[in-house]
C-alpha cells in the first residue's frame, strides 16, 4: 500500500557529542524520541511516521522503544544515511517523505505541516526551512519526493552527501527545483535542538513551563521572551549547527 505523506525519523544512540541522547530523559519516563513522535504525531499533514535507526546492536533500545510506543521502526546502515532513508521510504511505498531528525524533541507540527503543504502546492523536488536559516534550530524540515531521493541515492558519491541525505539536492541545484521556506522574522538565534547537555537542560525546563501539548514555536518564543534569562542555559552553542 502507497503511503502517500510519511515522516522518516532518523535516530541512533551513537552521537559524538552526547551520545545516547535520544534516549535521554525530557520528562520523567519519557525521553527526547518520545517527545518527537508525540509531536509529530500531532500533525495533520503526515499520514505515516517510521524511526529510521542503525543496524548496530547499540541502536536496540531505540528500536525497542519506539514499537512500545506503537510506531514502526526501520533498520539499516549506519554511515549511508541517504541508503537508509531510500530503502525505507521504499519498503513503505513512501511517495512524498517527510525527514526530521531525533534530536528535535520539540518539533513542531504546524511547522511540519506548512512545509508539506509548500511542497504540494508547488511544482518542486523538496522544501526545506533550514537551508536558508530563519526559524530557530530544533524546528527543521526538509520534505521531498520520492523521485528525488532516488536520483541522489543513485548518483551521490560524496561521503557527506551520503551522511546527511540532502546535500545532493543543494549541491545540485540544476537538478532539483528547491523552496526555501522562511519565517517572518529571522530568529536562526534561538535553539532548542539538542546535541549536548545544556541543550537538554533546556528542552527540560521548556517542557516543565510550557503545558500545551503539542508544545508550538510560538509558545517557546512567548515564554523565552518573559523569561529570556532561560536562554542563558546553553548560550555557549547558540549559532551552531547540530
Amino acid at each position: 500500500m502507497t503511503v502517500h505523506t510519511g515522516c522518516v525519523i532518523q535516530a541512533r544512540m551513537g552521537s559524538s557529542r552526547l551520545p545516547g541522547k535520544v534516549m535521554m530523559m525530557v520528562e520523567e519516563g519519557k525521553p527526547v524520541i518520545n517527545f518527537v513522535l508525540s509531536q509529530l504525531s500531532k500533525s495533520k499533514m503526515i499520514d505515516k511516521i517510521i524511526v529510521a535507526t542503525t543496524n548496530l546492536s547499540q541502536d536496540e533500545e531505540i528500536v525497542n522503544c519506539v514499537k512500545n510506543l506503537g510506531f514502526d521502526c526501520f533498520r539499516g546502515s549506519s554511515d549511508d544515511v541517504l541508503d537508509r532513508y531510500y530503502k525505507c521510504a521504499k519498503k513503505y511505498s513512501i511517495s512524498t517523505i517527510v525527514r526530521i531528525t531525533a534530536d528535535n524533541p520539540l518539533i513542531d507540527p504546524t511547522i511540519v505541516d506548512e512545509t508539506i503543504k509548500e511542497f504540494n502546492t508547488n511544482s518542486v523536488d523538496c522544501v526545506t526551512n533550514c537551508r536558508i536559516r530563519t526559524f530557530p534550530y530544533g524546528t527543521e524540515v526538509e520534505v521531498f519526493s520520492f523521485e528525488s531521493l532516488e536520483k541522489a541515492w543513485k548518483n551521490a558519491v560524496k561521503p557527506s552527501e551520503r551522511e546527511h541525505v540532502t546535500p545532493y539536492f543543494y549541491n545540485n541545484p540544476s537538478k532539483f527545483k528547491i523552496f526555501d521556506l522562511k519565517f517572518e522574522d529571522d530568529i536562526s538565534h534561538l535553539r532548542w535542538t539538542v546535541d549536548r547537555i545544556n541543550d537538554l537542560k533546556l528542552v527540560q525546563k521548556l517542557a516543565s513551563k510550557i503545558h500545551n501539548r503539542p508544545i508550538l514555536m510560538k509558545d517557546i518564543t512567548i515564554l523565552l521572551s518573559n523569561e529570556p534569562f532561560l536562554i542563558e542555559i546553553n548560550k555557549d552553542y547558540q549559532d551552531q549547527a547540530s
